[in-house]
C-alpha cells in the first residue's frame, strides 16, 4: 500500500482516539505496579511492631536491673547505699532517685554525680530533628500507633507524682512505663519496692530507640523510593511499548474509517515479534483485504451499470421506434427486440444478485458431506435425459464410492459444475465429447472438465473469470450469456476453501480443461455416508 506522508500534527490531531472518560493504558499499568509497591509500604507497619518490641525489652530489662539495685541496697549498709546507686547510675546511664516510706525524696543520682542525660527541647535543636519528627508523626498516623503520654518532671519531687512508683508500692512488684520526651524520644522508666519501704524509679531518656527506629525508617524508605522509581521507569517503559503502538493503530483505523486517505498505511511493525506485531500485521491486512473488497465493490458496481445501460439503451430504442412504426413485420421485429432485451435484463439481474450474495450466504451455510462422484453422475443421467444439444456427448470416469467427498453446500456445487458443463458445451463442436473426471489427489478432490472446442489462450487464463467478461463461440447470438457464470464458479469455489483454473488437455489436443480443487472432507463418518 503506498505510504502515508501525512503530518502527525496535522492528521493525527483531529483523528484523536476518544476513549469515553476511560483511562488509559499508561496510568493503568502505573496503577497497577504502584499497588503491588504498597505491599512494600506495608513494611513500615512492620517497623512500628519493631520499635513497640524494642520498646518492651527496655521496659523490661529496665524493671530487672532495677530489681537487681533493690536487692543489693537491702544487703548493703547504710553508709555504702548511696555510693551503689551512684555506681548504678554511671553503668547504665539512667537517673536513679530513692523515696522513703513516706514519699520523700531521699537520695538522687543526678544530686550524687553529673547527670547522665538531659532532655532536649524541640526549640534547641536543627531543622533536620523537625523534619525527623515530622517523619516521625506521619508514619505514627499511618500505622496508627498507640502514643505513650508526655514525661515532664513534677513540680513536688514526691513518690505519689510517679504512677508507676505507686503501682509498685501496691502491688510489691517491678512495674515500667514509657513516655514521650520533649523532642519525642523514650522515656524509659522504672520503678520497685525496697523492703524497708522505701521505692526506687529510675529514669532514662532512651535516644537510641529512636535513633535505631530512624535508620531503619531510612533504609525503608530508600529501599521503597528505588523500588517506585524503577516500577514507575518500567511502567513508562511498558506502557510506551505497549500503548504507542495501540494508539498508531487506532489512528490509522480511524482514518481508514473516516476514508481520509485512499489508500492509508497501517503499520505492520515487523520488529515486534509479539501479539501487539501479530495484531498489527492482522489489521494491515484486513485494511488491505478492505480496501480491495470496497475496490471490487466500487468496480462490480460500474460493471452493472455499463452491462445494463446497453440492453436498457435497446429496450427504450426499440420501445420508441413501435410509435412511429405501421408496418406489422416491424412492429414484430421491434417486439422481439424488446422482449429479448428484457430476457437479457432479467438474466442479468438475477446472475448480478447470485454473485453479491455468494460471499455472505456461504459465511451463514452449514457445509455438508457431499459424495462428488455421485452428485456428478446424477447431473449427467439428467441432462442426457433432457438432451445434450448438437448431438454433444457427455463422458464421466465415476470414481469410487466415497472417496470423492468434499464438505460443502449442495446447491452451491451444482451451480458451480452446471456452469462448467454449459460452458463446455457451449465451446464444443457439433457431436464433440465432454469429458468429466474426479479424482483424489493430495487430500484434494479434483474435478476436470475438458471440450473439444479451440480452448482458452494462456494470456486469457485469469481474465475469464472476471465479472461480465464474456468471449462467445461463434455463431452465438449476442446476450446470451451474462457473463457472471465462470466469476459465480471462482466466488463459490473460492467459498469452499478450493482453487479453479485453466490448463491444457492431457492428450495435448484442442480443447479447454476447467479443473476445481476443493480440499477433501476428513474423517469421514461411514454411518453419515451409508445413510
Amino acid at each position: 500500500m503506498a505510504p502515508d506522508t501525512a503530518s502527525p500534527k496535522n492528521e493525527d490531531a483531529p483523528l484523536a482516539v476518544r476513549w469515553s472518560g476511560r483511562l488509559s493504558l499508561t496510568p493503568r499499568i502505573l496503577a497497577v505496579n504502584v499497588f503491588a509497591l504498597a505491599l512494600l509500604a506495608g513494611g513500615f507497619f512492620y517497623l512500628d511492631s519493631y520499635r513497640t518490641r524494642i520498646v518492651d525489652d527496655r521496659l523490661e530489662q529496665s524493671a530487672r536491673e532495677l530489681k537487681l539495685l533493690a536487692i543489693g541496697l537491702e544487703n548493703a549498709p547504710a553508709d555504702r547505699q548511696n555510693a551503689l546507686i551512684a555506681a548504678y547510675a554511671r553503668q547504665t546511664g539512667d537517673r536513679v532517685r530513692r523515696y522513703d516510706a513516706a514519699g520523700n525524696l531521699m537520695a538522687d543520682s543526678f544530686a550524687m554525680d553529673a547527670p547522665r542525660y538531659r532532655l532536649r527541647l524541640p526549640s534547641e535543636e536543627e531543622w533536620q530533628r523537625h523534619v525527623a519528627r515530622f517523619l516521625d508523626k506521619a508514619v505514627d498516623r499511618v500505622v496508627s500507633a498507640d502514643r505513650p503520654p508526655n514525661f515532664e518532671e513534677p513540680a513536688f519531687d514526691r513518690a505519689s507524682a510517679w504512677p508507676e512508683l505507686v503501682l509498685a508500692a501496691k502491688t510489691r512488684q517491678p512495674q515500667a512505663m514509657n513516655r514521650y520526651a520533649p523532642d519525642r524520644t523514650f522515656m524509659i522508666s522504672a520503678a520497685v519496692a525496697v523492703r524497708d519501704g522505701s521505692g526506687l524509679l529510675a529514669t532514662e531518656n532512651a535516644r537510641d530507640i529512636t535513633r535505631i527506629v530512624r535508620a531503619e525508617r531510612l533504609r525503608l524508605g530508600i529501599v521503597l523510593a528505588a523500588a517506585v522509581l524503577a516500577s514507575v521507569l518500567l511502567s513508562l517503559f511498558l506502557a510506551r511499548t505497549i500503548v504507542q503502538p495501540l494508539q498508531r493503530l487506532a489512528r490509522a483505523a480511524v482514518r481508514v474509517r473516516l476514508g481520509r486517505a485512499r489508500e492509508v498505511t497501517v503499520p505492520r511493525l515487523p520488529e515486534r515479534r509479539d501479539e501487539i506485531g501479530m495484531l498489527a500485521r492482522a489489521l494491515s491486512d484486513m485494511s488491505h483485504a478492505l480496501r480491495q473488497r470496497i475496490d471490487a465493490t466500487d468496480a462490480f458496481a460500474a460493471d452493472v451499470s455499463h452491462e445494463l445501460k446497453n440492453p436498457i439503451a435497446s429496450l427504450r430504442s426499440a420501445l420508441d421506434s413501435l410509435e412511429r412504426v405501421d408496418r406489422p413485420d416491424l412492429r414484430d421485429q421491434l417486439m422481439a427486440i424488446a422482449q429479448d432485451d428484457v430476457r437479457r435484463l432479467d438474466r442479468l439481474v438475477t446472475d448480478i444478485a447470485e454473485a453479491s450474495r455468494i460471499d455472505a450466504q456461504l459465511s451463514r451455510t452449514r457445509f455438508e458431506p457431499i459424495d462428488l462422484g455421485l452428485l456428478i453422475e446424477r447431473m449427467v443421467l439428467a441432462r442426457e435425459a433432457r438432451g445434450v444439444p448438437r448431438g454433444i456427448r457427455l463422458a464421466f470416469a465415476r470414481p469410487r464410492k466415497e472417496v470423492a467427498v468434499v464438505l460443502g453446500e449442495e446447491q452451491r456445487i451444482v451451480r458451480v459444475l452446471d456452469n462448467l458443463i454449459d460452458n463446455a458445451i457451449s465451446f464444443s463442436p457439433d457431436e464433440g465429447l465432454v469429458q468429466i473426471i474426479a479424482t483424489v489427489a493430495d487430500n484434494e478432490v479434483l474435478v476436470s472438465v475438458e471440450d473439444e472446442g479451440p480452448g482458452v489462450p494462456e494470456g486469457e487464463r485469469e481474465h475469464v473469470f472476471r465479472r461480465f467478461h464474456s468471449v462467445r463461440p461463434e455463431g452465438e447470438a449476442f446476450g446470451k450469456h451474462s457473463g457472471l457464470g465462470l466469476a459465480i464458479a471462482r466466488s463459490i469455489v473460492e467459498g469452499h476453501q478450493g482453487k479453479i483454473s485453466i490448463a491444457d488437455r492431457e492428450d495435448r489436443l484442442s480443447g479447454a480443461r476447467f479443473i476445481v480443487r476443493l480440499p477433501m472432507a476428513v474423517e469421514r463418518d461411514p454411518g453419515i455416508m451409508s445413510e
